[in-house]
């Protein structure tokens, strides 16, 4: 008896030791980066599920509107989110984890109309369609002087922009070109990305400061970024995903 309570405990030692410890994260929907209905989720999401396995993490993805997604990891009703541009501000409720690329931010406008700028000032007087919540760059946001007009997502900016609505929409390149043929084919001719953009961007995880072990999970994630990168991994998954 002794010889199988020795064994028993043996193997659930092993099980526990094999069994990675899970994280939450919560996400949105935001293709071609990552949502729940595209191949894997995305590029994204492929990506943060390996670096966190290679960390000794099993990751989660609760998939929501991008104000809610936010609000829960500030809550600390999940571990973290993503992906998140940098911003100071965000750094009052999460740790930011190390970058993994993302994509250029910039102005969509209708063909038709004459809108160019060298400065952000030069944009004065026009409206732009941004999104409740989003970080963009770090001037564009403290632009006070611009006429922002913040909607719910992405989607119904460019909805607007495709009615007149607004004379700016400022998005990443790569959701605003999927949006635009996804949801709205018709217009595709009629709406360009403007040559002159504001930022190429890195995209990051962002852990809650109100959860426990908060450096431990930045770090499981920055070591197995740190091993994807060195043997080639980020680039094939890049490259497989269509980026």
């Amino acid at each position: 008896m002794k010889k199988y309570m020795v064994i028993l405990a043996l193997i659930v030692c092993s099980v526990t030791a094999n069994a990675a410890e899970k994280i939450t994260l919560s996400t949105l929907d935001w293709e071609p980066y990552i949502g729940k209905a595209i191949k894997d989720n995305g590029y994204v999401a492929v990506l943060v599920k390996e670096a966190f396995r290679r960390g000794g993490l099993e990751a989660d993805f609760q998939f929501d509107r991008w104000s809610r997604v936010v609000g829960l990891a500030k809550s600390g009703q999940v571990d973290g989110y993503f992906p998140e541009y940098f911003s100071e501000s965000v750094k009052a409720y999460a740790v930011f984890s190390d970058p993994f690329p993302g994509g250029p931010i910039g102005f969509f406008k209708l063909k038709r109309k004459d809108i160019s700028f060298n400065r952000l000032e030069d944009l004065k007087g026009l409206k732009i369609g941004t999104v409740k919540g989003y970080v963009n760059t770090k001037e564009f946001d403290a632009a006070d002087y611009l006429n922002k007009d913040a909607v719910k997502d992405d989607l119904t900016n460019f909805k607007k922009l495709a009615a007149g609505r607004l004379d700016l929409v400022v998005a990443d390149k790569f959701v605003g070109l999927n949006l635009i043929k996804k949801h709205m084919p018709d217009k595709a001719g009629q709406i360009e990305f403007m040559a002159k953009f504001l930022e190429e961007k890195d995209l990051f995880v962002c852990i809650s400061n109100k959860v426990a072990n908060v450096d431990a999970k930045v770090q499981a994630f920055n070591a197995g970024l740190k091993q994807m990168k060195a043997d080639g991994t980020i680039d094939k998954i890049l490259t497989e995903y269509g980026f």
